[in-house]
């Protein structure tokens, strides 16, 4: 008996190991000093950390990602092209804050304008280039608001295209913030580049780039600063590292100084304790099921879109992948149908679910070949 109970207490204590080996040990994430914050991964859409990310906020300069990202699509579009000259207006000339100092009825190219608003932050060029594209700042102010409920932007609302404070709302949040960020480097991979440039001169004026990560973390290439005395100091900062990218939201600090620290604390923490995974590519097979009645007994299964996860550090090895595929699948398929669901659990924790579809469509077979395949599933399903 004392050797079974031994025996019992040894085998106990083998499972209990195992069992705390397999938790997901996480470290706290570090104190914010920031009214609000948010960190994404750029692949998976993981969100790793955030505080108050749906409270309505003024959004300050960063309001000219969203303006940024109107220009680049009437570019893709061909509605306009970077050497396009653009003349300033009296309007984009007094307006106030930061500037890249154009002068009124000089002609001046988009590319121009769009280098000196997304390194400066300049006024004068974010108003300079929603009158081009909209006939009128109020015009191009209205174009930005549909975007946003095209993007299902529920909590944020533009008066203006540079962020300057209003009387009127004006306001987003740094999951929406988060959201158009993707977007632009998603999009528009061959302009997100602007937004690593630390000086840009015009007019023989040099001037910095306020994003002072870009300097001080190699990882960072971007993205944007904001600040007025209702908004506070803002930061949205975008970071790769070997193939994981993250971009962190941050508003409402109280100095420049916070600002950039408390982003570089966020990145770091999602950085040193996640990992990011490409698990599967897009319309490569993951399964091969049969078809019943085709002119083919197989059917090929996969994804329509790549698979990202990110995950605590370390945790790869606990991951399950688990497919349910439909049965008794019928000729005709449809290529990109859905004909079954990929799940993905860690530590019995749903990571991820996506649907299974059709990689190839698959015909009718020959008179015989249904007739054979319908008298097989009657008896099947009998079963």
């Amino acid at each position: 008996m004392k050797m079974l109970n031994l025996l019992l207490f040894a085998l106990t204590s083998l499972y209990s190991i195992q069992a705390f080996a397999n938790l997901t040990l996480m470290p706290q994430a570090p104190p914010i000093t920031a009214h609000s914050y948010f960190l994404q991964d750029f692949h998976s859409g993981k969100i790793i950390m955030e505080k108050n990310a749906d409270e309505r906020l003024e959004s300050a300069s960063l309001t000219k990602l969203m303006t940024a990202y109107l220009v680049f699509q009437k570019i893709r579009i061909g509605k306009i092209k970077l050497n396009d000259t653009v003349k300033i207006s009296e309007k984009a000339w007094r307006t106030l804050g930061s500037r890249m100092y154009v002068e009124v009825d000089t002609k001046v190219s988009v590319e121009l304008l769009l280098k000196g608003m997304i390194i400066q932050s300049g006024n004068d060029a974010s108003v300079a280039l929603a009158e081009f594209v909209g006939g009128t700042e109020k015009a191009f102010v209205s174009l930005m608001n549909e975007e946003v409920q095209r993007l299902g932007l529920a909590n944020t609302r533009y008066v203006n295209s540079t962020g300057l404070p209003d009387e009127q709302q004006h306001y987003s949040t740094a999951r929406d913030i988060a959201r158009i960020a993707t977007n632009i480097i998603s999009e528009f991979p061959e302009y997100y580049r602007w937004y690593s440039e630390r000086e840009f001169t015009y007019n023989n004026i040099p001037q910095h780039n306020r994003n002072i990560l870009l300097g001080r973390d190699p990882s960072v290439d971007g993205m944007k600063t904001g600040h007025t005395d209702a908004a506070g100091y803002c930061l949205v900062a975008s970071a790769k590292r070997g193939e994981m990218r993250l971009i962190s939201v941050l508003m409402n600090a109280k100095n420049k100084q916070l600002r950039s620290r408390e982003s570089e604390k966020i990145l770091d923490y999602g950085f040193r304790f996640f990992d990011t995974y490409q698990m599967y590519q897009p319309y490569q097979p993951i399964d091969t099921t049969g078809v019943w009645q085709g002119n083919t007994n197989q059917l090929q299964l996969g994804l329509e879109k790549p698979l990202y996860i990110t995950i605590p550090s370390d945790q790869y090895r606990q991951l399950k992948v688990t497919l349910f595929i439909d049965k008794h699948i019928r000729a005709p398929i449809i290529e990109k149908k859905i004909y079954g669901t990929l799940k993905i659990t860690l530590n019995n924790e749903r990571i991820s679910e996506r649907p299974l579809i059709a990689l190839t469509s698959v015909e009718k077979g020959n008179l015989w070949k249904r007739l054979v395949d319908s008298l097989l599933l009657f008896f099947i399903e009998k079963l």
